[in-house]
């Protein structure tokens, strides 16, 4: 989905042509992974951050054209709104101090947009949902002007039949409206992490970053409010897969198995198995046509950033041409500041390190229902969530970090090599984060309930203390 496309119409006769591709392309994975022909240059660590861009009032100012073409950098790029752009850093080899440096490199890339906004009269905000936001503004007149995010929105209403998406999000409060098209996806801004891993640890990897999506979810969570209503921890999952409903071919927009969703499962054999379930459940959704010469099997990569699981399997290519394998974790939202998210994804990395290094598989012994129930339940409520451990006990969302996934993260760092400064210092973060009670969320919900639902004057307050790059548990109300 981030490359551009050179049509956004299509006819029966390029669906058919791209299923056919999509399968040989998919048989072609298939002899890939018995040949065990991917890169063994692992593990190798990336991100994304989905940026606002705002007014002085905070409020969405639809100008990434203008931002772009001032920054002129090849890293950031175009979002499916025109008031979001993406941040991305190169790989770097996850060992010694690739933290700090993944840090560093994003605060360069910050500090230039900073600029090229404020010569534009605007700002940048790293949140996962904007509180000023009205559903009035997620129009397509504010959408990103390439044909990819058209043809996205058209396939959708089509696969629905033309039905509206209709947005019921239970929380604290309750929303239920009618949206006309797929720019409500606007209103959530990740920052998603990329593992890239060898084809011998690929299915552990990625179970374990299945098993930790509850805990990375809760610690991270800065997404209450959505449209003035205080909704979920993290209001950005129940948003996006509502955004996004479309369904695989089983009754299409109401199947059992659906675009934006947690999954169906563990791997059990090898990672190909998503890659399977994309082409056998889920209708094509952008039948591009691409160089049936190409060796990099576009069709099968197009069709699989049309599914978005939280923890999704990608497939890339080193700078060699050698096919690589990599974990794409969705969960975390924008924010509060680099040194949070840099946090986030040491926490990241040393649970799956840890729970993937493991002698004895930790999936068989959590059931995947139970660690899907764990994940929604820690979007929902948060730190103050009750989940189901390895232990097959429930325990408080908040004690288990702290008691339990803390000391197995440290851990998992230092089997990566990780410098031991620097793994005290992201988990320390999310040490002192979760003792003092304080996500985005909680400190979004601290400033309402002292000044009220003044969603300018919060978006305000939180621009200036993320401007001081204090992570969030240092921020005052």
């Amino acid at each position: 989905m981030g490359d551009e496309i050179s049509h956004s119409h299509f006819t029966p006769v390029e669906e058919k042509e791209y299923g056919r591709r999509l399968a040989q392309e998919t048989a072609t994975l298939a002899d890939w992974f018995a040949e065990q022909r991917f890169s063994r240059r692992t593990p190798v660590a990336g991100c994304e951050l989905e940026v606002w861009l705002v007014d002085g009032q905070g409020s969405p100012a639809p100008i990434n054209e203008a931002f772009l073409a001032r920054l002129d950098d090849a890293l950031v790029v175009p979002e499916l709104s025109r008031f979001n752009v993406e941040f991305n850093t190169p790989p770097q080899d996850l060992h010694g101090t690739c933290l700090a440096s993944m840090e560093a490199a994003l605060s360069e890339t910050w500090r230039a947009g900073v600029r090229a906004a404020a010569d534009l009269d605007a700002r940048l905000l790293m949140i996962g949902i904007l509180p000023t936001l009205r559903e009035s503004q997620l129009s397509l007149a504010n959408m990103s002007p390439l044909k990819r995010y058209r043809a996205l929105n058209a396939q959708v209403l089509r696969l629905r039949g033309g039905a509206p998406l209709e947005l019921n999000i239970h929380g604290r409060e309750q929303l239920r409206t009618q949206h006309g098209n797929v720019m409500l996806e606007a209103a959530t801004t990740s920052f998603q992490i990329h593992l890239k891993v060898g084809l011998a640890e690929a299915v552990r990897s990625y179970n374990a970053a299945i098993l930790v999506s509850a805990p990375l979810v809760a610690v991270s969570a800065n997404s209450p409010f959505l449209f003035g209503r205080d909704l979920w921890d993290e209001t950005r999952i129940p948003l996006f897969e509502q955004a996004v409903a479309v369904g695989g071919f089983a009754g299409v927009a109401h199947g059992p198995l659906r675009r934006v969703s947690f999954g169906t499962g563990y791997a059990r054999h090898s990672l190909l198995e998503c890659f399977v379930e994309n082409e056998q459940h889920f209708p094509v959704m952008l039948p591009i046509l691409f160089d049936e010469e190409d060796v990099t099997l576009p069709h099968l990569r197009l069709h699989n950033g049309t599914i978005w699981r939280w923890n999704r399997p990608l497939l890339g290519f080193d700078e060699d041409g050698t096919p690589h394998l990599r974990i794409e974790h969705r969960v975390i939202p924008g924010g509060p500041t680099l040194a949070d998210e840099v946090a986030n994804m040491a926490l990241f990395f040393g649970l799956v390190a840890a729970l993937a290094g493991e002698e004895v598989a930790p999936e068989g012994r959590l059931s995947f229902p139970a660690a899907r129930d764990n994940f929604y339940a820690a979007a929902r409520d948060g730190l103050e969530s009750t989940v189901t451990w390895l232990d097959g006990k429930r325990h408080g969302l908040a004690w288990l970090v702290r008691e339990r996934l803390l000391p197995l993260a440290a851990q998992g760092l230092e089997q990566l090599g990780i410098d031991g400064a620097q793994a005290d210092h992201y988990l320390g973060i999310i040490e002192r984060r979760v003792a003092h009670g304080c996500t985005g969320t909680g400190w979004q919900r601290d400033f309402v309930a002292r000044h009220g639902r003044d969603m300018a004057a919060l978006t305000q307050a939180y621009w200036e203390r993320q401007e001081s790059g204090a992570p969030v548990h240092e921020w005052d109300i």
